[in-house]
C-alpha cells in the first residue's frame, strides 16, 4: 500500500511539494496553521504566483489525491510520511535562523503520533538541528523511537519549482535507520526511477547540502558582479567578460550574468544563517569569505542607485524615475530581500517621484511599500521620466520597444541592471544607455 502523505506548512515550499506528490500518486493532505491560506488552498486559489502550479493543484484536488487542513490530530491520524515545509526567516537584527516555526510544528504533531511513522524535514535548517529534533520527536512521540525523522532538503527554484520538484537534479536522504531509507526510497521511487540521483547521508551533511549549494551560488554571482566593479573602473565590459568565461567548462555560464544581484527569500538568509551556524561551531573563519559575498552583493544596489542619480546631473530632487520590476527576480511574484525594490525605495527617500511596475508582483509591492507610486505597464511607469530603470529581467522589459517608450518619457534616459537589453539598439533609438559594468 502507497504510503499517505502529509505536508506542515503550506508557504511556497509546502503548498508545491503537496500538489506535485499528489500529481505523482500519492494522497497529500496539507496543514497550516493560517485558516485562511487552508481555504484559498482547498479553492484551488494559490496565495503566491508560480507558473504551472496552479493547474496540478486544481487537478489533484479535483481527484480527490490533495486536501487541506488546520488539525493536527487529523494530518497525525492521516499520514504515514509527514514532510516538514515551514519557514525559517532570519532572525531581526541577528543573521541567525528563526526556528520557532520547526519546533512549534514538531512539538505540536510529536505528542499525537501514536503509530509508526517518518517525519521528513525540507526546511532549510542550521546544521545540528536534525540531530535535536529527532531526539525531541521521539521523547514526545507516544510511539517512542518508531517516530523516525529523516532530513531531504529542497532544492526548489521559484520560476521553476513544479519542474524542480518532478524532475529534480538529485535527491539528499539524511537518515539514521535502513527503515527511514527505504521509506524514503518508495516515497521517491519514481523520480529514482527514470534516473535521478539519489544520494544517502547522516543529518548533518544533508542539511550542509543545501547551504552549501546556496553559498556557491551566492559567491558565483557575486564573483562576477566584483568583477563589473573592476571593469568599471577599467572601462571594459563585463558582459564580454561573462561569456569569454562561460565558455571554460570548469567555470560555465549558469549563475555568472553580472547585473543587481541576488535577492529572495533563500540566498541572502541562507548565506547569513551559514555564517551565525559557523561562528557557533567554531570555525567562523571558513565563511569570513561570506561576509565579502554579502557585501558585494550589497554594493550593486548602490551602484545602481549612483548611476541613475549621474544621469540626472547628480541629484534625484523633483525628478521623476520610472522603475520596471518589484520581485526579485521573473516568473516570481516574491519581493522578500529584492534588489529592485530596494532601490525603488532608496531613491524615493532622495526626493524622487519614483512610480513602479511588475507584471506579477504588484500586489505584494504595494502592501510592503505604499509610499512608492505604481503603474499598470511598463509605459505607464515609464510616463514622464527622466531615467528609467530595468531592475527585473522580465522577458516583456527585455522585449519593449525603445521607440514606444521613448515616446512617454520627458529623458531618454535608461540604466539597465539586469544587462538584460541591446545596447546599440537602444542608442541607436536615441536612448542614453548605462548598465552596471560596462563602459
Amino acid at each position: 500500500m502507497a504510503h499517505r502523505l502529509t505536508v506542515i506548512g503550506t508557504g511556497y515550499l509546502g503548498a508545491t511539494h503537496a500538489a506535485c506528490m499528489a500529481d505523482l500518486g500519492f494522497e497529500v493532505l496539507g496543514l497550516d496553521v493560517d485558516e485562511r491560506k487552508v481555504e484559498r488552498l482547498s479553492a484551488g486559489d494559490l496565495p503566491f504566483f508560480e507558473p504551472g502550479l496552479e493547474p496540478v493543484l486544481r487537478r489533484n484536488l479535483a481527484n480527490g489525491r490533495l486536501r487541506f487542513t488546520t488539525s493536527y490530530e487529523e494530518i497525525a491520524e492521516f499520514g504515514d510520511v509527514h514532510f516538514l515545509c515551514v519557514g525559517t526567516p532570519q532572525k531581526p537584527d541577528e543573521y541567525a535562523a528563526d526556528l520557532t516555526y520547526v519546533d512549534e510544528a514538531v512539538a505540536r504533531l510529536a505528542p499525537l503520533l501514536k503509530r509508526a511513522c517518518l517525519m521528513v524535514g525540507k526546511s532549510t535548517v542550521p546544521v545540528g538541528t536534525a540531530a535535536r529534533l529527532a531526539k525531541l520527536l521521539a521523547a514526545l512521540a507516544p510511539v517512542g523511537v518508531d517516530a523516525e525523522l529523516a532530513w531531504n532538503p529542497e532544492f526548489l527554484r521559484e520560476g521553476f519549482a513544479v519542474q524542480d520538484t518532478m524532475h529534480p537534479d538529485r535527491i539528499v536522504a539524511g537518515v539514521r535507520s535502513e527503515r527511514s531509507e527505504k521509506i524514503m526510497r518508495e516515497v521517491y521511487a519514481s523520480m529514482i526511477g527514470s534516473g535521478t540521483p539519489f544520494i544517502v547521508s547522516d543529518y548533518p551533511t544533508a542539511e550542509l547540502v543545501k547551504v552549501a549549494a546556496n553559498a556557491f551560488l551566492a559567491t558565483k554571482i557575486s564573483f562576477i558582479n566584483a568583477m563589473a566593479e573592476v571593469c568599471e573602473a577599467a572601462h571594459a565590459d563585463v558582459t564580454k567578460l561573462s561569456e569569454a568565461l562561460s565558455h571554460d567548462d570548469r567555470i560555465g555560464g549558469k549563475f555568472l550574468g553580472p547585473g543587481l544581484g541576488f535577492g529572495g527569500g533563500c540566498l541572502p538568509k541562507d548565506i547569513r544563517a551559514f555564517m551565525a551556524r559557523a561562528g557557533e561551531l567554531g570555525v567562523d573563519q571558513a565563511l569570513s569569505f561570506l561576509r565579502e559575498v554579502d557585501a558585494i552583493n550589497m554594493r550593486r544596489r548602490s551602484r545602481m542607485v549612483d548611476l541613475a542619480r549621474e544621469l540626472l546631473g547628480g541629484s534625484f530632487i523633483g525628478r521623476t524615475v520610472g522603475v520596471l520590476g518589484a520581485a526579485f527576480k521573473p516568473n516570481s511574484d516574491d519581493i522578500r530581500d529584492s534588489p529592485a525594490l530596494d532601490v525603488a525605495v532608496t531613491i524615493r527617500s532622495q526626493d524622487a517621484k519614483v512610480t513602479v511596475y511588475d507584471p506579477q508582483a504588484l500586489g505584494n509591492a504595494r502592501r510592503a511599500q505604499p509610499a512608492l507610486s505604481y503603474g499598470e505597464s511598463a509605459l505607464d511607469a515609464a510616463r514622464g521620466a527622466h531615467v528609467v530603470l530595468l531592475l527585473t529581467e522580465w522577458a516583456e522589459f527585455r522585449d519593449m520597444d525603445p521607440e514606444a517608450l521613448g515616446e512617454v518619457v520627458a529623458e531618454r534616459n535608461i540604466v539597465d541592471g539586469r544587462n538584460a537589453l541591446d545596447p546599440e539598439r537602444w542608442r541607436d533609438a536615441g536612448w542614453n544607455y548605462r548598465a552596471l559594468g560596462r563602459p
